[in-house]
């Protein structure tokens, strides 16, 4: 007996899924447990097993088209089979194509006037002559026109019934090639391209947007003196197998800074606020289509040797979309870092459900006083930013000091 096989619900955020690739060809023997194809989802390419034995019958989702969750995807069945009522009992699957350009029609070019000097006021063109040839202007007007050079046919009148007075022949301009009205060259033709959002671009849109309008966010800047952090990571890295970033030791700090400011560390609920024990840091990840966020587990209490090495693991597994549901869930904390692009600093959105989001820059050579005296330093600069129904200003500035403290005093956060 055939069966329908829906577009599977691979992550709880998931409304609908594309086919990256088919395994199968329709006619092809298919076993429980076989990859029938693969799925893109809103975060990751994820492989789809069968759950039938069978022949695959039909497949109602092409490579590289969308459908919605439960949609039919494919009919496994035996060899033969008649489908056509399974076929015809399902609703056509919306599709949304990979790529569609228009090319606009040219516009007509707008006229562009060039003048040698400022233009007189308009006036209305009036003929210069009678159907008899006589000229309409007074002795003045010729007089001027003649010793000035000017063919009085040439200029338009603005006296009574269209007669050429003196301030016609004063005003007029003779053509130059520098003064004529010209049309501009079209430069080329207008051309762009339509792509479909990805399953990840849309999941970022609504989650950010519900995020922003939802909760009131407020924003906490920080410099952070970097020396000692810079000293230190560079007689981590001497040793031979050992590479830690920045931001390894930032994640350490913030695990070991929220363990210390619970309210930091907490979620808005609706009806109540969950106050997180453990401490579980998401690490945006940037990747072709968007933002991955792997959650370092029990950060506090891992090591920074270990956090570099989870980081780095998760971060090649986001560009291979190879990261599994498990790895982005369960964050109550998230840090974005745009120092490595040459940021200075900036505000980032709250990833939801947590309270708040940590905006690094990156490290800057400035002048700074110590002892009293100006001399060269390395500062960081990291904006907290905050929800206002769980984080007050007070809450989020010491939660600030604390990681401050960690960051300028990176040997306490080795011990």
């Amino acid at each position: 007996m055939a069966e329908i096989v829906y577009m599977p619900k691979l992550s709880d955020t998931m409304t609908e899924g594309v086919v990256a690739a088919w395994t199968k060809n329709v006619g092809d023997a298919v076993k429980t447990g076989e990859i029938l194809a693969e799925i893109e989802t809103d975060k990751a390419t994820m492989e789809f097993e069968s759950f039938y034995d069978g022949f695959l019958l039909y497949i109602g989702v092409e490579t590289g088209k969308t459908a919605p969750v439960n949609a039919i995807l494919a009919i496994i069945g035996d060899k033969g089979e008649d489908i056509a009522s399974l076929i015809s009992a399902t609703p056509e699957v919306p599709v949304i194509s990979e790529k569609k350009v228009e090319e606009k029609k040219e516009a007509a070019p707008t006229p562009l006037v060039v003048q040698e000097k400022a233009p007189v006021a308009e006036v209305k063109s009036i003929p210069l002559s009678s159907n008899s040839g006589r000229i309409f202007a007074s002795p003045l007007a010729k007089k001027l026109a003649e010793e000035k050079g000017i063919d009085i046919n040439a200029v338009s009148g603005t006296g009574e019934n269209g007669r050429i007075i003196k301030k016609d022949v004063d005003h007029y301009t003779p053509y130059t090639p520098t003064n004529r009205t010209f049309s501009q060259a079209p430069l080329g033709v207008e051309r762009f391209t339509d792509e479909p959002v990805s399953q990840m671009r849309k999941t970022i849109s609504r989650r950010l947007a519900e995020s922003k309008f939802s909760a009131p966010h407020f924003y906490l800047t920080l410099d952070i003196d970097m020396d000692q952090a810079i000293t230190i990571r560079k007689g981590l890295n001497s040793v031979e197998g050992v590479k830690v970033s920045f931001n390894d030791m930032v994640v350490k700090a913030v695990g070991m800074s929220l363990k210390q400011h619970p309210t930091v560390n907490s979620a808005w609920m609706g009806d109540f606020i969950r106050k997180n024990q453990h401490v579980h840091v998401g690490v945006a990840v940037a990747v072709e289509d968007g933002l991955l966020v792997p959650v370092i587990r029990f950060a506090d209490s891992k090591g920074i040797l270990e956090i570099a090495s989870e980081v780095r693991e998760y971060a090649q597994k986001a560009k291979d979309k190879k990261l599994q549901p498990s790895d982005w869930e369960g964050n109550t904390f998230t840090i974005s870092n745009l120092g490595m692009f040459g940021i200075e600093s900036f505000t980032a959105i709250i990833n939801a459900p947590d309270s708040c989001i940590l905006a690094v820059g990156g490290i800057k050579e400035v002048p700074v006083v110590k002892d009293g005296k100006i001399v060269p330093g390395n500062v960081m600069k990291v904006t907290l930013s905050c929800d206002h129904r769980v984080v007050d200003g007070a809450s989020g500035a010491a939660f600030l000091q604390t990681f401050k403290q960690f960051m300028e005093n990176p040997v306490s956060m080795l011990i």
